[in-house]
């Protein structure tokens, strides 16, 4: 009576396997070297960032102190996919266990969320410093600043472990379920489900709306009362400087939140498998790499600071 059922095979641990970029040796190569300059240049940048912050003073200032933190953050954030997805370029299926890809998407998400949340806290420090300058010392003491990045992670961390834990007590079939992503991430996990996953995706949604479309709202809010406060200034000079000083943030976040929301925020029946993939290839590996490159290379403070930084250097070296 049973013959028209598919087996499920539920016997021993429950493991996944990525599928697999390609099998041609030689192209294997050509998709490795790119994506480990990327990761290089990743890790250089922003570790930089962090250094040229730390060592000086100049740069010990509200907006310094998140971007030194977003910039570690990337770091964490990017190392956190990068081993397995190696391998997996290399064509190595090595399967990962529950607990690992549990653990890979607890790890993920959170650092993705303090992300969002990060740039959501910067945005307010350019609100602050550009709509109440007279003020901003008053208002953005290191205790509030410390405050709100540890709200950031701990909000995130909350998300996280919320969503981590209901994923993870979906039923999936068979024994070796293959993944058509680099990464353990929610949405291709939630696909290999036996279950009913509405309550699931529905839960996706309520983490994808708190932790994308409010952070980005009050972004909006905030940078419409700068864009008012900037047409304010007389000089043009003025309005170039404050206009620049807030394009790199915005650029960032535009290409942040909105490759983040295509993935997360969109309903089911519209998503592609290889879409989501090639679209997370951008918030995880080319945000990270953008966040250092516009920050330094708009940013005549953090120019300065490591020019003098590499000219002290080589002056000690050849002493």
């Amino acid at each position: 009576m049973f013959a028209g059922r598919p087996a499920l095979n539920q016997s021993g641990p429950t493991e996944f396997v990525f599928r697999v970029f390609t099998a041609a040796p030689e192209f294997q190569v050509l998709l490795f070297l790119p994506f480990l300059l990327l990761y290089l240049m990743i890790l250089c940048g922003n570790t930089a960032i962090i250094w040229v912050v730390c060592t000086h003073s100049s740069l010990r200032t509200p907006m310094y102190f998140f971007l030194s933190n977003l910039s570690f953050v990337e770091i964490v954030y990017t190392t956190v996919v990068v081993p397995l997805m190696f391998s997996n370029i290399l064509g190595a299926q090595k399967p990962i266990p529950l607990a690992g890809c549990g653990a890979q998407m607890f790890f993920f998400v959170t650092l993705g969320s303090t992300d969002c949340f990060l740039l959501a806290v910067m945005a307010y420090d350019r609100y602050v410093a550009i709509c109440h300058p007279l003020h901003y010392t008053l208002v953005m003491t290191q205790k509030l600043c410390v405050q709100m990045l540890a709200s950031a992670l701990g909000l995130a961390l909350f998300l996280s472990l919320q969503l981590t834990s209901v994923i993870l007590t979906l039923p999936f079939c068979g024994h070796h379920r293959q993944i058509n992503h680099f990464l353990c991430d929610v949405p291709p996990v939630l696909r290999l489900a036996c279950a009913d996953i509405r309550v699931h995706q529905a839960v996706l949604y309520v983490v994808g709306i708190l932790v994308l479309t409010v952070p980005f709202l009050l972004i909006c809010v905030s940078y419409v009362f700068i864009t008012c406060a900037i047409l304010r200034i007389r000089s043009a000079e003025g309005r170039h400087l404050a206009f620049s000083t807030c394009s790199s943030h915005l650029t960032v976040v535009l290409l942040q939140y909105g490759c983040c929301s295509l993935v997360y925020l969109r309903p089911r029946s519209s998503t592609s498998e290889d879409e989501d993939r090639q679209i997370a290839l951008v918030y995880t590996f080319v945000t990270p790499l953008l966040n250092p490159l516009i920050y330094t290379l708009r940013n005549k403070d953090v120019k300065a600071a490591l020019r003098n930084a590499i000219i002290g250097k080589a002056a000690s070296d050849t002493c």
